[in-house]
């Protein structure tokens, strides 16, 4: 599904030269070379501040730790996500309140989050799902109008834009009250281990931030609030900065290999390649197939008996999950219900050549050909 070894070959001798460099400082923890690193994220995303920490799930519990939401608050998000984000809303003793997804773009239907709203609702948590951002504009609306926080789950879309009605872009995770992102390896921005970062443009928020990641302290050993251990380590932010100027060139590669399995499908009925919405671009973490003939799970099997790995994001909505169930009507799930019945993704990296997108494409219409 994805090929690290062939991308760090390319940045081989940058990378190893700068974790030496790390070796020889011994600045292991919140070495310069992290802060280098929040520096240059905060220029690319164009965020007054970023703060790293350990991972992706942290990023997301930090951040609704930083809101003072209180046990039982109603924090809404999508059934057709990872579990990481209501797994956060769960550990903080809140409430989760799934929704549908629009079928099309996977991401959270603004709807369905109008219709989920009580007065216990405090918090929206969109997820920019595969790679492009969920409809920001109609959800910051909603947010306004019954004062919510947002927080982005951008750990699937850093460097996907988004445009608003007025002709604004901003980047994914920098237009609610909080984002996060993930840096886990195989993400568009990955270090070699685990690592994640939380955006902010508010000042305040940004310094209590700080303080949760570090055990609390905003002064060494003066615990001013319950905290946790969440610090990307000088390793990780120096492989970070050298993949960091090569992040677009990465999207743009992935989004050419997208392109790629469009047109190898687009004449094929019972093929549906992946939508982008109007608003924003697609940065391809996944690219996602829906298969609507009822033969996913043998076209996967079929793909596998070729050495193609494929795989299926999700196979059980998070409200039947048996950590996370929720009594629902299945009549409020039709998008979700249907996904997770169609869906595959295909192998997606910065590293496919033409050769094996050809070996993949034909493999899948020799499957989906024969009667």
């Amino acid at each position: 599904m994805v090929d690290l070894q062939s991308q760090y070959y390319k940045i081989k001798n940058e990378v190893d030269n700068a974790v030496i460099n790390v070796m020889n400082s011994a600045a292991f923890i919140n070495g310069p070379e992290v802060k280098f690193f929040q520096s240059d994220l905060e220029n690319y995303l164009d965020v007054k501040h970023v703060i790293p920490c350990a991972n992706g799930t942290d990023a997301l519990q930090i951040a609704l730790m930083a809101l003072d939401l209180k046990e039982g608050d109603e924090v809404i998000t999508a059934d057709f996500t990872f579990a990481a984000t209501v797994e956060v809303i769960h550990l903080l003793k809140l409430k989760s309140v799934l929704v549908d997804v629009n079928y099309d773009t996977f991401t959270i239907d603004p709807e369905q989050i109008r219709k989920a709203i009580t007065p216990k609702t405090k918090a929206i948590i969109p997820v920019h799902l595969f790679g492009q951002c969920a409809n920001m504009e109609e959800i910051l609306k909603i947010a306004k109008e019954h004062n919510l926080y947002v927080i982005e789950d951008n750990a699937q879309a850093i460097g996907a834009n988004y445009t608003f009605s007025d002709g604004t872009v901003k980047k994914s995770g920098t237009m609610g009250t909080i984002g996060t992102t993930s840096f886990f390896p195989s993400k568009n921005l990955g270090c070699y281990g685990d690592g994640g970062a939380i955006f902010t443009n508010d000042d305040d928020l940004a310094h209590r931030l700080r303080g949760i990641v570090n055990h609390g302290m905003y002064e060494r050993y003066y615990h001013d609030e319950v905290g946790v251990n969440s610090r990307l380590d000088s390793i990780q932010a120096v492989v970070l900065r050298q993949k960091l100027p090569l992040l677009n060139n990465y999207n743009e590669a992935r989004q050419w290999a997208a392109n790629y399995y469009n047109e190898a499908f687009a004449d094929h009925a019972d093929i549906l390649t992946p939508v982008t919405a109007d608003d924003t671009n697609h940065v391809f973490h996944q690219y996602t197939l829906r298969i609507m003939n009822g033969k996913r799970n043998e076209l996967q099997k079929f793909l596998s008996e070729k050495d193609i790995p494929a795989m299926i994001y999700y196979p059980v909505a998070l409200r039947k999950q048996k950590a996370y169930y929720q009594e629902s009507n299945d009549a409020d799930f039709v998008n979700t219900d249907k996904l997770l019945n169609e869906v595959i993704s295909l192998p997606m990296h910065t590293e496919l050549d033409e050769e094996q997108l050809k070996y993949i494409t034909d493999a899948v219409l020799e499957f989906m050909s024969a009667e």
